[in-house]
């Protein structure tokens, strides 16, 4: 009964981080069209998440946060532009996130960059420096007004 328990516990636990995992797409039309339905802001993570020391620490600290996930349940479409070194990608993949990289003249990892329906860019931010979740999501919530 314990062992039960203490499932039933982590499940709960974890399910908003799992919930907050699965928000994430890679396909920026189709972030767009649905941002222009739900009436949201559309958040690019130019990331490299399994080399990037500050993708990782934005990633941990940030985009898995309480704070986040529940600001950006009502307020962005997440679109995740990753360029990995060991983790797989289909070809079709690469190209696009390396398309789109050259697009928003990408510079360093990670960069975050905010549209608006239009595809009017609102917000940039390049590296991660510990900002707390709470500060960021502070200053991304400012966007909306």
């Amino acid at each position: 009964m314990k062992i039960l328990a203490f499932l039933f516990t982590l499940a709960f636990i974890t399910s908003p981080l799992l919930a907050a995992e699965d928000a994430w797409i890679t396909d920026v039309p189709k972030a767009m069209e649905q941002a222009k339905s739900q009436k949201k802001l559309v958040l690019l993570d130019f990331t490299g998440s399994d080399w990037c020391p500050p993708c990782k620490s934005l990633h941990k600290n940030v985009l898995t946060s309480e704070e986040f996930s529940k600001f950006a349940k009502d307020n962005l479409v997440l679109v995740d532009l990753d360029f990995p070194k060991a983790k797989p990608q289909s070809d079709e993949l690469k190209a696009a996130n390396k398309e789109l990289s050259k697009k928003y003249g990408i510079k360093g990892f990670p960069t975050i960059i905010v549209l608006d329906v239009d595809g009017k860019e609102l917000f940039r931010k390049v590296g991660y420096g510990g900002t707390p979740a709470a500060e960021y999501v502070a200053d991304l919530a400012k966007l909306k007004k």
